[in-house]
């Protein structure tokens, strides 16, 4: 069974802890983000989801819209993939958030993560496009 959800808007990065009244919290920014990847899963896939056993291949397409300032020919470049978003966030911090979020609702525990492919391009509509599914199934 492969799970899959797009989340709407340009993706986000996992933000560091920050610290106060001796301890660490994770930012609002990042709560916010990651609880809107859950309500988008279990809005999909209901709350009473069993999350996979086993290991596990994980796709996230990051898809950053091509900014309004681009000229017609900057923006084709974007489109077509000759050139890249290298700008923040950092493709390991959009990875960490959407693992986060679903860790313990798609599946038990992201060490059972074991292939990932992830990938930052421009698109015409921001998006995440996140897939699991158990390891030598067919996408």
């Amino acid at each position: 069974m492969t799970l899959s959800i797009v989340v709407p808007g340009n993706p986000i990065g996992k933000q560091r802890p920050a610290f106060g009244k001796g301890h660490a919290y994770t930012p609002a920014k990042t709560r916010t983000y990651e609880s809107f990847i859950k309500s988008l899963f279990v809005a999909k896939y209901g709350d009473a989801f069993t999350p996979l056993e086993g290991p596990l291949e994980m796709e996230i397409l990051c898809i950053f819209a091509v900014p309004m300032s681009a000229s017609k020919k900057r923006a084709l470049d974007m489109l077509w993939q000759r050139e890249w978003p290298t700008k923040r966030p950092d493709l390991s911090n959009i990875l960490k958030a959407g693992e986060d979020a679903l860790n313990g609702l798609a599946f038990r525990d992201d060490s059972q993560i074991v292939s990932l492919s992830v990938v930052k391009q421009y698109g015409k509509r921001a998006q995440m496009e996140i897939k699991i599914r158990p390891i030598g199934e067919e996408p």
